[in-house]
């Protein structure tokens, strides 16, 4: 059916071992400081070819905002039964401090796959995962979708929701309870407002309320209720969207009273966009610029889930970073540095081919303390300046291939915490762009100065 060709959403949940501050966060989740996030999301890029993979992916953050990819943004673990693939991976803390992974059954695009079963693993850690199998919630002729899951104290159970087409006909959000992910509760519908509700998400208990968010009419809406029974939510936010917009993710930072929503639109290859309140209870959401967040590349539908340093360090430290890098425009930041037809240039996410806009900064070919951006997909070839514009081309060993790619890393003009990149041997003259096309020039004004700066990330 049309409404299950969405794509659907994780949450932001754990309850912590280190308990500072009594704020519960999607799973009832306390946070110990200095703690970081885990993000979960499956790929797909815009043609759904390479950079696509329905697996479960996991990216780190310290500030729930700028992510790192692990395992090279590779699955860290992937379905065996059913449809073999996953959707809307949701990462719950549960309360023995250990982690459940739950996941839509879906591998791709097949909108004809129904599957009353959800993907389940156990971790203690997330860098193994065990005890995989699927869990059945129903017996209705409709697609569980979006499974997510808290800790409901009053009931002493877990509540796993998800979406599906009940008997009214329309998308609800349906629960059932479960003390061990292998066995469940009958369901019951848990929020239905009479239209189209699909991937719910919880913040369990802030100040006395619960927080269920959801999309409806492709915005993303908040209900409430100081209950967490089911039929006891009324809605009573003011929409956020950009665009067709799903998959909300509600995210407390763990530094300040900030509250961050995150949103996917439903193209393959969807762009992330996330708002953020210092009140949950308003129900009002600003747009974050998008200059203060970046998603993992190719990410679709994800959940995010507070995790201790420790546990962050210990997930860097088994699957590693990225060994490539990707360059986001400081006055564009929706778009990133990338080669098109040998040219180097800045063009708006998502890009396809996906790896045109992967770099690796390696020792400067004409200076060790500088930098040369080395192409992902054509490893041989590096940017260079040639009349001054930016191209990639062919390495030829020569002396003055090696100093037109070679780049010295400055603070942003535009912005300190930022990177501007000076040539080598036009010391005076900075990587910017122009029209979006990168070249060199010299740099003197407020303007010139953004067009040169660049956040190199993930």
């Amino acid at each position: 059916m049309a409404t299950s060709r969405r794509h659907f959403l994780g949450l932001a949940a754990t309850t912590p071992v280190a308990v500072s501050g009594a704020l519960s966060l999607g799973a009832g989740t306390a946070h110990a400081a200095g703690s970081a996030y885990v993000m979960s999301y499956f790929t797909e890029s815009t043609s759904l070819g390479d950079g696509t993979d329905y697996g479960l992916h996991l990216a780190v953050s310290t500030d729930a905002l700028n992510w790192t990819p692990l395992n090279q943004n590779n699955p860290v673990v992937t379905p065996t039964e059913g449809a073999l693939g996953l959707r809307d991976p949701f990462v719950l803390r549960k309360q023995d401090g250990t982690f459940v992974v739950l996941a839509t059954d879906l591998k791709g695009t097949d909108w004809s796959y129904v599957s009353q079963y959800v993907h389940v693993w156990n971790s203690t850690d997330l860098r193994t995962f065990t005890g995989y199998h699927r869990l059945k919630l129903h017996d209705m002729n409709t697609h569980c979708w979006a499974p997510e899951a808290f800790w409901d104290a009053g009931r002493g159970q877990y509540a796993l929701i998800y979406s599906a087409v009940n008997s009214s006909g329309h998308n609800v959000i349906m629960v059932n309870h479960t003390t061990d992910f292998v066995t469940a509760s009958a369901p019951q519908v848990f929020f239905d407002p009479g239209y189209d509700v699909i991937d719910g998400d919880m913040a369990v208990g802030v100040n006395g309320v619960n927080y269920l968010y959801f999309k409806k009419n492709q915005t993303l809406v908040g209900a409430r209720s100081t209950s967490l029974d089911p039929g006891s939510f009324t809605e009573f936010s003011t929409p956020a969207a950009h665009g067709g917009t799903e998959a909300p993710t509600l995210v407390k930072s763990l530094t300040s009273n900030t509250w961050y929503l995150w949103g996917d639109t439903y193209t393959p290859n969807g762009v992330f966009y996330a708002w953020q309140s210092t009140d949950l209870a308003s129900g009002t959401w600003t747009a974050l610029d998008q200059r203060t967040y970046t998603q993992p590349v190719n990410s679709k539908h994800c959940g995010i889930t507070a995790i201790s340093t420790a546990e962050y360090d210990n997930l860097v430290a088994a699957w590693g970073t990225p060994a490539w890098n990707r360059l986001k425009s400081y006055n564009y930041p929706a778009r990133y540095v990338r080669h098109s037809n040998w040219v180097g240039r800045i063009d708006e996410y998502p890009i396809d081919p996906y790896k045109d806009t992967l770099w690796k900064l390696v020792p400067g070919l004409a200076d060790a303390s500088g930098v040369s951006f080395q192409s992902v997909n054509y490893p041989t070839r590096y940017l260079r300046h040639y009349d001054y514009q930016l191209r990639l081309d062919v390495n030829d060993g020569t002396s003055t291939f090696a100093a037109d790619a070679t780049f010295h890393r400055t603070a942003g003009l535009a912005d300190a915490a930022w990177t501007s990149f000076r040539s080598h041997n036009y010391p005076t003259r900075y990587i910017r762009h122009s029209d979006y096309v990168l070249r060199i020039d010299p740099v003197s004004t407020a303007a010139e100065s953004q067009d040169a700066t660049f956040r190199v990330g993930y």
